[in-house]
């Protein structure tokens, strides 16, 4: 385990990074079924947000938002939804200075709380609303919050289920925050990964005993990655399938850039799998793992590493 607090910094760099990289991948063909594209290698432009090549959608718009309230205000989840209605209301955040993607359920949540202004009811608990608006942006709780890990892991589960409640308060979209919140602290600690996303890593069955998962995020927990392939391995906008496929491309992949071309290639929610894919695939092999070519071609990347810089200057541990 390499846990130098210069080799965990480059990992939680990589966390971000990943995040927006696999975002700007999935960009180009994201709606289109499987097999229906070109595989993806690279970025390219175009398809349904015509966005040039590197560029992120609404998946890194939310990642940047949450930064952004963590390290000015700390915890506060008023002003993260304030934040992310500036993206939803005025582009801000945005790749280009607007809000062209956004799903219907993050919507939906952001114009309730634009009405009643509570973050903790405006979010859908109907588990047929179980979308991944919320791992999708995930990346700034583990990194803010690495020093709870792994002491205080009922209070780590309790910032990244109430990261979620803004926008997806189902007990499905709380449960993978917590899980997948874990798993990027593991891996951004230096732990290895088999022993990560095992069943029986401990932080996972100490999670399990304060905040019992939702039975079909355990069963992910429980391997379900592993023992299917596509296409019972789905890249769908369902937070079970986003987080499952996520983590079938990147729990045995050889290096980065295998791990979020897999996701991304499972088609349909193109960008939210890669960008969910790339929080993991960045956390284990860090900023360094990124091929230099994804990292120069990434679209303002320099207001990413911005935001990874005043996170990491942060110590949540304590202000949380």
């Amino acid at each position: 385990m390499n846990d130098s607090k210069q080799a965990i910094n480059d990992r939680c760099a990589g966390t971000f990074l990943g995040l927006a990289i696999g975002d700007a991948l999935g960009a180009a063909v994201e709606f289109q079924p499987p097999g229906s594209f070109e595989p993806v290698v690279d970025y390219r432009g175009d398809g349904p947000h015509g966005l040039n090549p590197g560029e992120w959608t609404d998946d890194t718009s939310m990642a940047l938002a949450l930064a952004d309230s963590l390290a000015s205000v700390h915890w506060n989840l008023e002003d993260q939804a304030d934040r992310y209605l500036d993206w939803m209301n005025g582009g801000k955040y945005s790749v280009n200075g607007v809000c062209f993607d956004i799903g219907h359920t993050t919507s939906s949540a952001l114009m309730r709380f634009e009405q009643f202004r509570n973050p903790r009811t405006s979010g859908p608990t109907d588990d047929r609303l179980s979308g991944n608006g919320s791992i999708m942006r995930l990346a700034p709780i583990p990194i803010y919050f690495l020093n709870l890990f792994p002491e205080s892991i009922e209070r780590l589960s309790v910032y990244a289920a109430e990261s979620s409640l803004p926008t997806h308060a189902s007990p499905k979209c709380l449960s993978a925050c917590q899980y997948m919140s874990l798993i990027l602290c593991g891996l951004m600690s230096g732990h290895d990964r088999d022993a990560v996303l095992a069943p029986d890593w401990p932080p996972l069955t100490e999670l399990q005993r304060v905040a019992p998962l939702d039975t079909a995020i355990e069963e992910v927990a429980a391997g379900s990655f592993r023992s299917k392939s596509p296409p019972e391995i789905i890249g769908s906008g369902y937070v079970v399938q986003s987080l499952e496929a996520a983590l079938w491309a990147f729990h045995d992949a050889s290096d980065f850039r295998e791990a979020v071309l897999r996701a991304v290639n499972l088609g349909y929610d193109t960008d939210t799998t890669g960008a969910v894919c790339g929080q993991f695939a960045g956390a284990y092999w860090g900023r360094e793992g990124i091929p230099a070519s994804l990292l120069k071609d990434l679209a303002k990347r320099e207001v990413i590493e911005e935001a990874i810089v005043r996170l990491l200057a942060q110590d949540g541990s304590v202000r949380g």
